[in-house]
């Protein structure tokens, strides 16, 4: 009779539950970070702004995290969202304190740290205007200098790869011009192009070009020669070898100096837009340095940090793709 009674308690208590605490930190951090920010009142030092966009965003990031558990259809999506998850924790206790830091007490200087609403409110509502046309001619700019680069890069390696004569002029010239970092051209590229959009491009192509042309010609040169061997045994010309055999074998190079190039090209694009190109996210961050505006500096960094992850992301995607011959063997 005990028995029957006790086993519907035993049934529940079997059952995983949805939002156990210690597999949802994030959730839990989320939540307090809601809780303070709607429990404590403002210090009134910072300017107010229209709607409190920082409660949406704890509101909305709150709702997406109390979906994981709906959203995972098998173990294995679920540990991979779980696998985050005290890293998000930790992310809402930094934005917590930092809220309770500036909005809440003041704790530290207000012109310099404003608070989360004021950053957000600055990526909402001047996002269309002027930081999307920003965002727009950055993007010009670098995959201009980024796409030039590479095909230098990729001419120059191959080159050094397949010629001998070619690696006897060309090596030295890289050895010379390869470590100079690119932003130490910048006085010399003022003078030396007609604007300072095509000497923009010039940098971001140079800082590409060297480790995309150093990796090129070490995979090349790493090829083993019995493919060589084999295709000219089997009637292969010059020109197949280098586009279907030593190519394709020195790609896992190939896209470990493009990845390098593409990392330098962000650092040479913010430099040159701040010292030079008038227009760009790297010349919005620097306009808005000088007025004081520093939630708009703030604002202009989340948007470099996110469009800059996305194409890192884009670019391991293509790097995947090209290379699925490679899964099982190299880790990345």
């Amino acid at each position: 009779m005990v028995k029957s009674l006790l086993l519907p308690l035993y049934r529940l208590k079997s059952q995983p539950r949805l939002w156990p605490i210690r597999d949802h930190l994030a959730l839990w951090a989320g939540l307090l970070a809601l809780i303070l920010e709607l429990s404590l009142r403002s210090s009134g030092l910072h300017p107010a702004v229209e709607r409190p966009y920082f409660q949406y965003f704890l509101i909305l990031t709150l709702v997406y995290f109390a979906g994981w558990p709906l959203i995972a259809r098998s173990p294995a999506q679920r540990a991979k969202m779980l696998n985050k998850d005290n890293f998000y924790a930790v992310a809402f206790l930094f934005l917590s304190a930092l809220n309770l830091a500036t909005s809440k007490y003041t704790l530290i200087p207000a012109i310099f740290f404003p608070t989360p609403d004021r950053i957000l409110a600055v990526l909402v509502e001047d996002f269309n205007y002027l930081i999307l046309e920003c965002l727009f001619s950055s993007g010009k700019l670098l995959l201009t200098g980024f796409f030039s680069g590479a095909l230098a890069g990729l001419i120059t390696g191959v080159a050094i790869g397949f010629s001998k004569p070619a690696a006897y002029w060309l090596n030295p010239l890289i050895k010379i011009l390869g470590p100079i970092p690119p932003t130490a051209w910048i006085p010399i590229v003022l003078v030396a192009f007609p604007t300072t959009w095509t000497g923009a491009v010039f940098l971001i192509a140079l800082s590409v070009w060297f480790p995309t042309s150093v990796m090129t010609s070490s995979g090349i040169l790493n090829v083993q020669n019995a493919y060589f061997e084999v295709s000219s045994a089997l009637g292969a010309k010059r020109i197949y070898q280098i586009f279907l055999v030593g190519i394709p074998a020195a790609m896992p190079l190939i896209f470990t100096g493009l990845f390098s190039g593409a990392c330098s090209s962000f650092l040479t694009l913010m430099t040159a837009e701040m010292v030079g190109v008038k227009n760009g996210i790297g010349w919005y961050i620097n306009w808005q340095r000088e007025m004081l505006s520093y939630a708009n500096v703030y604002a202009g960094l989340i948007v470099i940090a996110i469009s800059f992850y996305s194409l890192i992301t884009l670019f391991f995607k293509i790097r995947d793709r090209v290379l699925v011959w490679q899964k099982g063997m190299i880790k990345w």
